[in-house]
């Protein structure tokens, strides 16, 4: 069954913007399923549009700025 959006159900959503780069943190339930927790970055292009990128590494700075929205996202699972 291929992934259908309107079955991707958003039950937490906050983004931490930093220096041309933001993290986002979301909990998701698909079609009824057990809520599980995104991390994704974006980064800024020159037009000032944002792009996905593989999350990858974080900065000390993005890991303590970013860590207590999980644990926001974790009491919303």
């Amino acid at each position: 069954m291929p992934y259908d959006k309107s079955l991707d159900v958003e039950i937490f959503k906050e983004i931490k913007e930093f220096d041309g780069t933001r993290v986002t943190v979301g909990v998701f339930s698909y079609n009824g399923g057990e809520k599980k927790m995104q991390v994704g970055r974006e980064n800024q292009d020159a037009s000032g549009e944002w792009r996905f990128s593989k999350l990858g590494r974080m900065t000390k700075n993005e890991v303590q700025d970013v860590v207590p929205v999980m644990m926001k996202a974790v009491e919303r699972m």
